[in-house]
């Protein structure tokens, strides 16, 4: 039987096609399978980095929960870090200790309000001179523990412990008249009171006006009848709060219930304006290496309870200890203890369990990302890998074509 040969060509060119359309079928298959696999990679990793993100985020809430319930109940300070005490710094400073100190500034502004007051109690604050006086600074500020108090105190300075707080500017122009010339007239103002009760004012004093301070503009802590400022913490650049890290001293510094419901004019407490005006957002951390390892999240300067001192970005308070004769009085024992104590001691110890579980997660998310980011680097070579091979097989196909 004769075979015709064109027809046997088509039958050949048939096949070569048909193979040609197989192995072309195969491999578009193949290519959309490993693209497919890449891209369930793809959403894999990118649920296992939300999953991370959002567990960082609420353990960082935590921790901001975790400190301000912690300066509520007042453990700031470590239960290891030992007081740093002497004969002169007893940790039971009372306002009476505060106030004995004060006096013993006998040519101070603060010594003749003090001993005014002690002569005359309630009636100085009706006196046309003092009635806008409503104290010395270091009377209006209570501190929880003795190194804190002894720190705060060589961070201000005993000009500034000392210093008059005056509601208004009325008040401040009351403590000081001018003659003609300019001079101070002494026998008018703090200088005429103090000559009255044979103590002499020398010198200079600082005088500070609520009413023309900056208040703090944004929001309190929810709840705290302590009115404490909702600062964000620091973080370092990994996002952590740095370790040590106990709380800004503009809200350690504990109001008095005499003064806690103060307001000026214009509505503002003591503690925005100015016990926000003397720390900022002055840090404060357990140690000195605490607060040199936070070098980088502090931006308005820092102490540590063992002395350390960073007066402000770049500016470094070095040596021992520069005591300061006037302190903040501890708050007694009655208002140093929330009502709610034991429910607040719950609170915080539930806080510390979710924290812990929350680390457990972020582990185990972490190493579930990380074992995405491998598969999907190990499909992305086999892609790589399969491309290369189709574009050599294309490319001989061609040759031969």
């Amino acid at each position: 039987m004769q075979v015709d040969q064109k027809e046997t060509s088509i039958v050949s060119r048939d096949d070569v096609q048909n193979g040609e359309f197989l192995q072309s079928q195969s491999i578009i298959y193949c290519s959309k399978k490993l693209q497919d696999d890449l891209h369930l990679l793809g959403l894999k990793i990118k649920q296992h980095e939300n999953n991370v993100k959002f567990l960082k985020n609420e353990k960082n809430k935590l921790e901001d929960s975790i400190l301000d319930l912690q300066v509520v109940l007042g453990k700031y300070h470590s239960a290891t870090q030992p007081n740093i005490e002497n004969d002169h710094h007893p940790s039971n400073q009372s306002e009476e200790k505060t106030v004995e100190q004060i006096l013993r500034h006998e040519k101070s502004a603060a010594g003749i309000i003090c001993q005014l007051r002690l002569r005359h109690g309630t009636h100085a604050s009706h006196l046309s001179l003092t009635k806008d006086v409503l104290g010395i600074v270091a009377t209006l500020g209570r501190v929880d523990d003795v190194n804190l108090s002894r720190i705060l105190s060589e961070y201000l300075g005993v000009e500034t412990m000392l210093a008059i707080v005056c509601k208004t500017y009325e008040g401040v122009r009351a403590l000081e008249t001018y003659e003609e010339e300019g001079h101070i007239n002494n026998g008018s103002g703090l200088h005429g009171l103090g000559a009255s009760i044979g103590r002499a004012l020398g010198g200079r004093y600082l005088v500070i006006c609520l009413e023309n301070l900056r208040p703090f503009s944004g929001e309190f802590v929810a709840d705290d009848p302590q009115r404490r400022l909702d600062l964000l913490k620091p973080k370092l650049p990994n996002g952590e709060c740095p370790p040590g890290f106990v709380g800004f001293a503009v809200n350690m510094i504990n109001v008095d219930c005499t003064n806690l419901f103060y307001v000026t004019s214009s509505g503002h407490g003591l503690r925005e304006t100015l016990f926000y005006k003397l720390f900022s957002r002055l840090q404060v951390y357990k140690s000195r290496e605490d607060m040199f390892h936070a070098l980088p999240c502090i931006s308005d300067g820092a102490i540590s309870l063992d002395g350390g001192m960073i007066k402000a970005t770049g500016l470094f308070s070095l040596g021992n200890w520069n005591d300061v004769d006037v302190r903040f009085p501890k708050p007694s024992v009655a208002s140093n203890i929330p009502d709610n104590y034991s429910e607040t001691e719950k609170q915080l110890t539930e806080m510390k369990w979710k924290k812990d579980k929350m680390l457990d997660d972020i582990k185990r998310e972490q190493a579930l990302l990380n074992a995405a980011k491998y598969n999907f680097e190990r499909k992305k070579e086999e892609f790589v890998k399969f491309l290369a091979e189709s574009s050599a097989y294309a490319t001989q196909h061609q040759m031969q074509a």
